[in-house]
């Protein structure tokens, strides 16, 4: 399991943005970046610091990915067929922790890495422990049965603040989810804005 290096709150509030729309979140008290320097008024990002920018906000928003990770991601993305920055959002979409945190199974993104490394998440029936498991469009994702009862679980599934999207199939009274097609940018909920043709741009450099 890659180490988290940084507090989630942390990132929002470098990239001064909520990006998970969570209402705890303290960029909705406070806009400006941490740190006694945070309130200085911010100079116009160069393409540089705006492709990096979008680069860390969206490798952030996955439970912040290790930047080797994160290459391997782009470097399969530009192999595929289609458009790369669609290519890299649905890998992103398709990973096992991502899944189960869009059927609702966790609060988080960060707790659905720790849920699927606990031991806690079936797919197509067999144990699978690895965050960054590609599911397939049709695979079954399934919480464990011992696992179901769980108070992380009961209390997500009964959260209001996020609805599991289109290309998700999920019945919340078997613990189970599909991810029945990739997603293209369009369709993935995010409460801001993700421009992963930047982040195609900044690896491309």
């Amino acid at each position: 399991m890659t180490k988290r290096s940084e507090a989630k709150y942390k990132i929002d509030r470098r990239m001064g943005q909520n990006i998970w729309g969570r209402p705890k979140s303290p960029v909705n008290r406070r806009e400006y970046g941490p740190g006694q320097h945070g309130q200085r008024r911010k100079g116009k990002l160069s393409d540089f610091g705006t492709q990096l920018k979008a680069k860390q906000k969206l490798k952030g928003y996955y439970g912040n990915i290790s930047e080797k990770q994160f290459r391997k991601y782009y470097a399969e993305a530009i192999r595929m067929r289609g458009d790369s920055s669609d290519n890299l959002i649905g890998l992103l979409e398709r990973r096992l922790d991502a899944v189960v945190y869009r059927a609702k199974f966790v609060p988080t993104v960060f707790a659905a890495r720790q849920f699927v490394n606990h031991g806690h998440v079936k797919v197509n029936g067999r144990r699978v422990n690895i965050p960054s498991y590609l599911v397939k469009p049709g695979d079954v994702v399934e919480v464990k049965e011992a696992s179901r009862q769980l108070v992380i679980v009961l209390e997500s599934v009964g959260l209001a603040e996020r609805d599991v999207p289109e290309y998700c199939e999920v019945d919340h009274s078997k613990m189970t989810a599909k991810l029945t097609r990739v997603p293209l940018p369009t369709e993935v909920p995010y409460p801001v804005q993700m421009e992963p043709n930047l982040v195609i741009e900044f690896y491309s450099r």
